[in-house]
């Protein structure tokens, strides 16, 4: 198996309204992984914050930039950024959010875990791992809906809805990333699930979630009962139609040209 040490390393950020995150964090990033590309996709975020990831990108090479032409969800992002990852024949890809919860300090211990791991998995719940500034609701909220998750569909990780991960892209590859039901941040546990089927071998290592340092929670009420309505679609396609989430066979190769 390839060594982090010599794979071709993506870091990927999704953002909407992080003019005030985007330049601090992206100089972590590269002080932390400066052999590592990274891509910035925007969701045309109304406080410029798709002008400040082009000055960044304008400054270095390894720095890519996506506009998408409006917010249309977290699910659909990553699924771009994932397809980015494949088209650009990246070994790893590592996702983290934009409002520095997930600290780039973390992630030396979730490349290193990729020595052994197809998905590694920055854990709030893993032993060692914990969450700053979020009320009790919100914890328990967070805490249930991870429970339901592994007991829907045998997740075998303590933490399925944090986007703090690093994915072996030629995992990405064989998974069925089609038809996902989830366009929301229920995309998190689902395309985990994906990556199990596909037979992903998975570890953790711990990091201290802290709420975000300036602007507003993306989080709102109503995509939340949203998310929740697709773990449960989820969690009824997991039992009773395996098949549509199974990965795809491999292509068959071209039949040989007969001679004319």
């Amino acid at each position: 198996m390839m060594q982090t040490s010599s794979a071709r390393l993506l870091i990927a950020l999704a953002t909407y309204n992080e003019r005030d995150n985007l330049a601090a964090l992206v100089q972590a990033i590269c002080a932390t992984a400066p052999a590592a590309d990274l891509l910035i996709l925007d969701d045309h975020s109304p406080d410029g914050t798709g002008d400040v990831a082009d000055e960044l990108a304008r400054a270095h090479a390894g720095i890519h930039v996506i506009h998408r032409e409006g917010k249309l969800g977290l699910g659909t992002a990553i699924l771009r950024i994932m397809q980015f990852a494949l088209d650009g024949r990246y070994d790893l890809l590592t996702t983290m959010d934009a409002d520095f919860s997930h600290h780039p300090r973390y992630l030396p211990a979730l490349l290193k875990g990729m020595d052994h791991a197809d998905v590694m998995i920055g854990s709030r719940y893993f032993p060692g791992g914990g969450i700053e500034n979020w009320p009790l609701s919100r914890r328990l909220m967070s805490r249930a809906t991870n429970r339901l998750v592994r007991l829907l569909l045998g997740m075998p990780v303590s933490d399925t809805s944090g986007n703090y991960r690093c994915y072996r892209v030629s995992l990405l590859r064989r998974a069925n990333l089609d038809n996902l039901l989830s366009p929301g941040y229920s995309f998190l546990q689902e395309v985990l699930h994906r990556c199990h089927l596909a037979g992903a071998r998975f570890g953790e290592t711990p990091i201290v979630f802290a709420d975000r340092r300036v602007g507003q929670s993306k989080a709102n009420v109503k995509e939340m009962i949203g998310s929740l309505s697709a773990l449960l679609r989820l969690g009824w396609r997991a039992r009773f139609d395996k098949a549509a989430m199974m990965p795809a066979p491999p292509a068959e190769p071209p039949a040989p040209r007969q001679a004319a």
